[in-house]
């Protein structure tokens, strides 16, 4: 078992988003987390992923066997959690290669103790760039400045292949993809053996292509039992 919540229980502003929650997520799942609007889900996955905006009155998440509830965001992504939100900050000025360098560096220091060559990263760069069929003049362009919503997500997925996480979590990457990106993001999810993924989506379609092992589903921030 990857991930365990136990008795959940989020706020934000002092309201009350989640009650209760109890999930296991299985190492090489792909769980799909699903409701209404509004029902808790990317309230759910952006607590997993320690978004400080909110508050945990209850409950503990238990991730690799070690308990990461008191774990801030940086912490809790160089341990091997992954975050695509649905929605993304533009940063002017720093450039995709920038950002995929320093990030990727922080993981393997952190990871093994050693920096990554430069001439490394750039192998690994144009073997996943490659892959994605990504424009390398992309790479010199400020993150996320003047993409489109469809352009991003491969971004995203850039960023994914590069860090290998143990534990992806991505809220809606469907959303504000064309039909080929959908295809891209179910075939990479499927390329990736050795990460787990849970993910949010309201599109049949796409929820089909990735075919969920497994499936939880909320309720006005509760769990319903199916």
């Amino acid at each position: 078992m990857i991930l365990e919540i136990k008795n959940l229980s989020v706020s934000f502003d002092g309201k009350k988003l989640l009650t209760d929650i109890n999930v296991d997520v299985e190492t090489g799942a792909r769980h799909l987390i699903r409701g209404a609007n509004g029902s808790g889900k990317s309230t759910l996955c952006e607590t997993i992923a320690g978004n400080p905006i909110f508050s945990v009155d209850g409950g503990s998440i238990i991730f690799s066997d070690r308990d990461i509830t008191g774990d801030n965001a940086t912490t809790r992504a160089l341990n091997g959690i992954f975050m695509a939100s649905q929605n993304v900050p533009e940063i002017p000025g720093l450039t995709i290669i920038s950002f995929l360098k320093h990030s990727i560096a922080a993981h393997r220091h952190f990871q093994t103790g050693r920096d990554l060559p430069m001439g490394e990263f750039l192998e690994m760069l144009e073997s996943a760039r490659e892959k994605l069929n990504i424009p390398r003049d992309w790479l010199n362009r400020s993150v996320n400045v003047g993409f489109s919503g469809g352009e991003r997500k491969r971004i995203m997925l850039l960023r994914l292949i590069l860090t290998q996480p143990k534990l992806a979590i991505l809220d809606e990457p469907d959303s504000g993809a064309d039909a080929v990106v959908k295809n891209q993001i179910a075939e990479t999810i499927h390329s990736m053996p050795n990460t787990t993924f849970i993910f949010i989506s309201h599109q049949s379609d796409f929820t089909q292509m990735v075919n969920p092992t497994h499936t939880t589903t909320l309720s006005n921030g509760k769990l319903v039992i199916e």
